[in-house]
C-alpha cells in the first residue's frame, strides 16, 4: 500500500520530467520548506524540493565553505551534476546562510530561466513578521505572473490554498493513526509519504494518501512496535538510517524535523486577503531554530508532540556544522531530560557510518528498556 510512495522518492527526477511532459506546466526547484508553495500551485508550477543524494561528491568545494552542513553542499553538487536539469526556476525563502549560499551558487553557475528570493523574516516572533513576509510574497507573486505573462486571481489562490491545505491535512491523519499502541505504519513507511510530497503534485499525492486512508484502521503491523522513538532535528530523508534503527527493536511514531511534520502540520486559515492568510501560515509554522528566537516555542510544541504520541525516547539528528541547529541542541536536551524523555543525539553527514549508528541506537534502546524496569 505504500509502494507508490517508495517508487516516487526512489524515482524523483523521473517523476518531474514525467509530470512536465503531462502536463505543460513549469517546475520550480524550493530550496527550503517555507517555500509558498500555495502561490506555486495557483499559477501551475510544481514546487519540488530540492534535496541531495546521499552520496560522495568532490564538485561543490569550488563553490561553498567546506564547514557548510553536508546537506547544503549536497544540494548544489546536484545542480552541478545536472540532475536537476528540467527546473524552470529556483527559490529560496531564506532559512539559513549556508542554504543561501547554495542558492546563489547555483544561481552563479546552473543555467535556470527563473530564480527568486523571498527575504522571509527571521525573527517571526514579532507583530510585523506577517505583514513584511506578505509583502515579500507579493513580489513574488508579480515576479511569476511577469515570468508567466498570466495573473494570479483570487480564484487561483483560493485553488492553490485548498490543493496544498487538503494535503496537509490528510497527511496529519496519517500521523493519527501512529497513537496507537500497535502503529498501523512504520516511520521508513511515513517518511516515504511525508518527503515524496514534497515534489509530487499535490492532487495526485492526496489521492494516493487517500487510498492508503482507507486501509489503515484494519492495517496491523507484522512485528512488535519496540520503543517508541521520536525524530527530532534538521532536514533528514535518510532510508537507510530509519529502516537500520526500526530492525533493532524501536518505531518511529513521530518526528520533527522540515522533511517531515514541520513541512505539513499547519494549514493557511481563511482570511478576506489571501496574501496575508498564506504569509501568516508560514510565519505561525512550526519553526526550525533559525527562525525560533528570542523564546524557544518550538520546545512545547516538540513536547506536547512527544505526550500525545505516547513517545518513549528522542533520537535527535543534526546535519554537520548545521548552526541553527548546534545552537539549539544543549538546551534541547536540557528540556527533554527536565521532562523525563530519554535522548540520543547523533550527527549526521551526507552518508553515514549505519554500523556505529546501530551501535549506538542499540545501546540507547537499551537504556530505555532498563529505565522502564524501575
Amino acid at each position: 500500500m505504500f509502494s507508490q510512495f517508495k517508487d516516487w522518492y526512489d524515482n524523483r527526477h523521473d517523476y518531474a520530467r514525467r509530470w512536465k511532459e503531462r502536463t505543460g506546466g513549469k517546475v520550480m526547484g524550493c530550496f527550503c520548506s517555507y517555500a509558498p508553495e500555495e502561490i506555486l500551485v495557483a499559477a501551475n508550477w510544481l514546487p519540488a524540493r530540492i534535496l541531495g543524494s546521499h552520496e560522495p561528491q568532490d564538485v561543490a568545494e569550488k563553490h561553498i565553505f567546506g564547514m557548510f552542513c553536508p546537506f547544503c553542499r549536497d544540494v548544489l553538487a546536484q545542480g552541478l551534476k545536472g540532475r536537476y536539469e528540467y527546473l524552470d526556476g529556483i527559490l529560496l525563502t531564506q532559512s539559513c546562510i549556508h542554504l543561501r549560499q547554495s542558492y546563489m551558487s547555483w544561481k552563479l553557475h546552473v543555467p535556470v530561466p527563473f530564480q527568486h528570493h523571498i527575504y522571509m523574516p527571521m525573527k517571526v516572533q514579532t507583530k510585523h513578521a506577517t505583514p513584511y513576509h506578505r509583502s515579500e510574497l507579493i513580489k513574488f507573486k508579480e515576479a511569476l505572473q511577469e515570468f508567466d505573462g498570466v495573473e494570479l486571481t483570487d480564484d487561483d489562490l483560493d485553488r492553490g490554498i485548498a490543493v496544498v491545505n487538503e494535503n496537509r491535512e490528510l497527511m496529519r491523519m496519517v500521523y493519527d493513526f501512529r497513537k496507537d499502541d500497535n502503529p498501523h505504519l512504520t516511520g521508513l513507511e511515513a517518511m516515504y509519504m511525508t518527503v515524496s510530497s514534497t515534489w509530487v503534485d499535490k492532487e495526485e499525492h492526496s489521492a494516493e494518501i487517500k487510498k492508503v486512508l482507507k486501509q489503515l484502521p484494519d492495517r496491523e503491523l507484522d512485528h512488535d512496535t519496540g520503543a517508541r522513538l521520536m525524530m527530532i532535528g534538521s532536514e533528514n530523508d535518510d532510508i537507510p538510517f530509519v529502516e537500520m534503527a526500526e530492525k533493532v527493536g524501536a518505531t518511529f511514531v513521530l518526528d520533527d524535523h522540515c522533511t517531515g511534520s514541520r513541512y505539513f502540520w499547519n494549514s493557511v486559515e481563511p482570511q478576506k486577503d489571501r496574501m496575508t492568510a498564506i504569509a501568516d501560515r508560514y510565519v505561525k509554522r512550526p519553526p526550525c531554530p533559525a527562525k525560533d528566537w528570542e523564546a524557544r516555542h518550538r520546545f512545547t510544541h516538540i513536547l506536547d508532540l512527544a505526550h500525545e504520541w505516547n513517545v518513549e525516547g528522542a533520537v535527535i539528528i543534526q546535519q554537520k556544522f548545521c548552526d541553527p541547529h548546534e545552537t539549539d541542541m544543549v538546551p534541547l536536551r536540557k528540556f527533554l531530560d527536565e521532562n523525563s524523555i530519554p535522548n540520543l543525539m547523533l550527527e549526521f553527514d551526507a552518508t553515514n557510518p549505519l554500523g556505529p549508528f546501530r551501535i549506538r541506537v542499540e545501546a540507547f534502546l537499551e537504556m530505555i528498556g532498563s529505565e522502564d524496569l524501575f
